[in-house]
């Protein structure tokens, strides 16, 4: 949060510039709160301008409704209005996108919605979490991995996908995939996958690396369960017992575990959705010892109504403490539901803290 309660702070500040001139292409990046009436705004917004001495400049709505502002009641209609027509907007460009032969330039989907590159790239990030090319490749990567699942054969998936030759498709079947595109039609057939289970204060922990890096970190009462749960994951994969080098590995991970001053840094194989990246990648943003609620996790991936998708994805998450989903909790502080126990998320919070 920054402060500013001088007229000449204020008048110098960019951002009172942006509430003069009610610049749509500020909304989302702060908000501004007025002091005599206690009401809150978007920089777009068609409420009389106040005088600038009595603004006070917040990042985002959540910090000035924790000061004690509230949204007024124009701000609120005309952003429900603006967040309607950018949701139609974008709906149009993404339908466009999906049918497209080759990814359109940004100017071409732009002139559509009639609006600048520049105000179109940030409307539909805000809208879907993701650019335009980064939706183009999720889309792809949605249609192969359907067409693979289906038993399709690799060249049928490639060019319905929109590949029009196999080697782009080839260069670029890692990232969609996270393995062949052969290899992923056969379950995860043909990737070795290195474990190794040990015991931390919190129980028993199972640490799996692929080639690519770590690809899961389970937490659980019984150890012969989190084996058979990385089988269920990876049930066609080639599951190796680790040996003694790679047990060094699992000492790390408990070691973090045990002292989180210490820090984590592993490569990492994090598959999923891309919504549920954006997530992950949002979790190993907070730094131990904090902690963000849902509701700021929605807000800060651009998508801030898809909190219980936030949830969702925090369930789904694989990695515990590499991917801190122990630091996600309720709006009002407390703590909820966690894949390996609230009471395991609790320890992890108190040790980050101390």
């Amino acid at each position: 949060m920054t402060t500013h309660s001088t007229k000449t702070a204020n008048e110098i500040d960019p951002r009172w510039a942006a509430v003069v001139a009610r610049d749509p292409a500020a909304d989302g990046l702060f908000v501004y709160a007025v002091k005599t009436t206690g009401i809150y705004c978007r920089p777009s917004s068609l409420a009389r301008l106040p005088n600038p001495q009595n603004v006070e400049f917040f990042d985002t709505p959540e910090q000035a409704q924790a000061a004690g502002y509230r949204p007024s009641k124009r701000a609120a209609k005309d952003q429900s209005d603006v967040a309607a027509q950018h949701t139609a907007t974008v709906a149009a460009a993404c339908r466009h996108i999906e049918t497209a032969e080759n990814l359109p330039p940004l100017n071409e989907l732009a002139d559509a919605a009639g609006l600048s590159s520049f105000h179109f790239h940030r409307v539909f990030k805000a809208v879907t979490g993701l650019t335009p090319k980064g939706y183009a490749t999720a889309h792809r990567s949605r249609k192969v991995r359907d067409r693979l699942a289906d038993g399709g054969s690799v060249t049928d998936a490639l060019y319905d996908a929109g590949f029009n030759s196999n080697s782009r498709f080839y260069e670029a079947a890692d990232n969609l995939l996270g393995m062949k595109p052969g290899d992923y039609r056969a379950a995860g057939q043909n990737n070795d996958i290195r474990f190794a289970v040990g015991q931390c204060s919190l129980g028993a922990i199972l640490v799996a690396q692929s080639e690519r890096g770590v690809c899961a970190i389970l937490l659980g009462d019984d150890p012969h369960q989190l084996v058979c749960d990385l089988q269920d994951k990876f049930r066609r994969a080639n599951l190796i017992g680790a040996d003694h080098e790679f047990e060094q590995l699992i000492a790390q991970v408990v070691g973090f575990i045990e002292a989180p001053a210490l820090g984590l840094d592993l490569p990492l194989d994090v598959r999923g959705t891309a919504f549920q990246e954006r997530v992950w990648q949002a979790l190993r943003e907070i730094p131990a010892g904090r902690t963000a609620s849902y509701a700021e996790i929605a807000q800060r991936i651009g998508s801030p109504k898809a909190v219980r998708a936030v949830a969702q994805a925090c369930g789904a998450n694989s990695l515990a403490v590499a991917i801190p989903c122990h630091r996600v909790v309720r709006s009002d502080g407390n703590l909820s539901g966690y894949r390996w126990g609230v009471e395991r998320k609790r320890l992890l919070l108190e040790r980050e803290t101390r």
